[in-house]
């Protein structure tokens, strides 16, 4: 049952306001700074989507995820040996399998997403969509990133797309 998307209510003036104090928020500096960025470092999705990936592409990824910052920075901020690491591999389902050797070649244990469902446009039938997150979960993907039919939002078919 979808009807409490009609009855979604936003409080414009409210959601102006707070966007104004949060872009009015000081920034971090220093220590702290460092400590923030290196955080960011390890939600990001390390990604590679291009039409032309190969395997080798993927292991370069891969590498990269594991080592994301230069080692001379990690040791100036004695981080060296925290294993930061970036969140996740994100590739296309044919190339999860590259992906996951990699990383289990590399000894890490970075999880692998993989787009699925039509990316990018959504634009398959949902057998197929369903279909192709199967398989990408099958080769080894952790975490799945669908593309939802943007034509059913923007047509308020809000069951069609569920």
């Amino acid at each position: 049952e979808l009807g409490w998307i009609s009855k979604v209510y936003v409080n414009p003036p409210a959601v102006v306001s707070h966007a104004e104090r949060i872009k009015n928020w000081k920034t971090v500096r220093g220590n702290w700074q460092a400590a923030w960025l290196l955080k960011a470092v390890t939600c990001i999705d390390l990604t590679t989507l291009s039409g032309d990936d190969t395997a080798s592409n993927v292991r370069r990824l891969c590498f990269k995820a594991k080592h994301p910052i230069r080692e001379d920075l990690l040791k100036a901020l004695d981080m060296h040996d925290k294993g930061i690491t970036v969140g996740a591999v994100c590739v296309y389902p044919a190339r999860v399998t590259d992906a996951v050797n990699a990383l289990k070649a590399a000894g890490c244990n970075i999880p692998v997403a993989s787009v699925a469902a039509g990316f990018p446009s959504g634009q398959t039938p949902l057998e197929t969509k369903l279909a192709e997150i199967r398989l990408a979960v099958e080769y080894g993907a952790r975490e799945i990133d669908i593309v939802i039919s943007r034509s059913l939002v923007l047509a308020g078919q809000w069951e069609s797309k569920y």
